[in-house]
């Protein structure tokens, strides 16, 4: 666990995004939050799980997981199902077309 919190707070510090997983991966982040609270801004939940005290230290934190499937498997599931979301956000904000571009002068 401390790898894992030493590692969110040096990705925070490179501004890297920090896709948060499962129960353990999130008291991780809770205890990264604390020792440096600017770290949440870099963090994505992907999923609420099923442990009650999932739930709990979401809440504490404030965070809105992307997904809530009612995981328990652990090795990452959640995150694996969250990541093409994130994948296409991250697109979509890159790569969409705008009005300028697209060369389109009215609306309608």
């Amino acid at each position: 666990m401390i790898a894992a919190i030493g590692a969110m707070l040096r990705a925070a510090e490179r501004r890297m995004i920090i896709l948060v997983d499962g129960f353990i991966m999130t008291a991780c982040a809770l205890a990264a939050c604390q020792l440096t609270p600017g770290v949440k801004d870099f963090m994505i939940f992907a999923h609420c799980g099923d442990e009650s005290g999932h739930r709990r230290m979401l809440d504490f934190m404030g965070a809105k997981p992307l997904l809530n499937l009612g995981l328990r498997l652990g090795e990452g599931t959640g995150a694996l199902c969250a990541y093409p979301i994130v994948d296409s956000a991250v697109r979509m904000i890159n790569e969409m077309n705008n009005f300028q571009n697209a060369n389109i002068t009215k609306y309608f």
